[in-house]
């Protein structure tokens, strides 16, 4: 409803130094309501601008490497396919065996390669496996067989909890749909007159949609003063004052709540792949570098490594390779492991050099 005025001869009810107290209350609570939508306002603006830039960073980067992408892809499909084919059909020993499936899922837990869901123990293995368990802890074997053939031996992640929408309105939620509601009914287009308050009103209600629908305290209310349609106070009135004081409060606590999510909804958008990437994408610029280039370059040392990696299995696949060969490991992950090493080492040896001079 419009802009409500108490009338000017009503009645104040407050002591003689009530009302100045009030009104530095008042004007305190203010401050801080004001500084609070300054500060929503900048980190949603600054989260906004993160997530466009991220998808800015995204979209060149995938309309530049999809080719990459498609041919890493393609290697990746291939080993897992080799894997399968060996242990599926290749004649191997049990032993043999076991460190050829601890080979697949190592190169699947570094992220070399997919994740792939497989089968551990043919059934042979698992009834010999589940003996052993049954003999050195006391495990039911008929009961493993009886949760084994309702899940299959393959691991599924358990569905999260779904949040009953029946769920008891927060005091957050309840003020925002309070001032929704009474926004609504000012701005609803059907009650404007003619039509260009029409069309008015139904862009200031595409904006009130918007923030009712994201719980974006902060935005009502700054469309609320935006338009001029919070309601007045006699500031003679110590009732009105007190109303008011209260009124602030509750706002604040909520928009400090809502700055404080915001400010980790940044955080964890800047922990994510993609907000990695683009942090590591500007640093490359500050050095000149272009970052697209620079991951292009990463993508095609890549794709070599996990095509070395896919002739390695196929040698072995075709006999080219002897079992205790294959069981040493692609040369390409050795390299990899010493490199690696090295610059452990290397670090090791910087800080304790640094310790030293301290």
């Amino acid at each position: 409803m419009p802009r409500t005025k108490t009338a000017p001869n009503k009645r104040a009810t407050a002591t003689t130094l009530a009302p100045s107290e009030l009104h530095l209350r008042m004007e305190g609570l203010e401050v801080e309501h004001q500084k609070l939508l300054k500060q929503i306002k900048k980190k949603r603006k600054e989260l906004d601008n993160f997530i466009e830039q991220m998808r800015s960073i995204a979209t060149e980067i995938f309309g530049r490497a999809t080719p990459n992408y498609q041919k890493m892809a393609q290697i990746d499909q291939e080993i897992h396919s080799l894997f399968r084919e060996i242990l599926e059909k290749k004649k191997l020993g049990k032993q043999s065996k076991r460190k050829i499936e601890e080979i697949y899922r190592s190169l699947q837990h570094a992220g070399i390669i997919s994740h792939k869901a497989f089968q551990i123990f043919d059934d042979q293995d698992l009834e010999e496996e589940l003996e052993n368990l049954e003999e050195e802890f006391g495990v039911d074997s008929e009961e493993f067989k009886s949760q084994r053939s309702q899940h299959h031996y393959y691991y599924h992640r358990p569905d999260s909890e779904v949040e009953s929408p029946s769920a008891i309105r927060s005091e957050s939620s309840k003020k925002i749909r309070h001032i929704f509601l009474r926004l609504a009914e000012i701005f609803h287009p059907d009650r404007a007159k003619d039509n260009d308050t029409q069309k008015r009103h139904t862009e200031i209600m595409q904006e009130i949609n918007k923030a009712y629908q994201e719980g974006d305290l902060a935005r009502l209310l700054e469309i609320e003063q935006q338009y001029e349609v919070g309601e007045e106070i006699d500031s003679n009135s110590q009732d009105d004052l007190s109303r008011k004081c209260s009124r602030l409060e509750q706002n604040n606590k909520i928009l400090k709540n809502q700055y404080e999510s915001l400010k980790k909804e940044l955080r964890e958008v800047k922990k994510t792949p993609e907000g990695e990437m683009l942090a590591d994408c500007k640093k490359a610029k500050k050095h000149g570098v272009d970052p697209v280039d620079e991951i292009l370059g990463q993508l095609e040392s890549q794709i070599e490594v996990v095509s070395e990696i896919r002739d390695y299995v196929k040698d072995f696949r075709e006999k080219k390779l002897t079992i205790k060969e294959f069981l040493e490991g692609p040369e390409v992950l050795r390299s990899l492991q010493r490199d690696m090493m090295e610059e452990l080492l290397e670090e090791m040896l910087e800080e304790f050099g640094g310790a030293i001079r301290f």
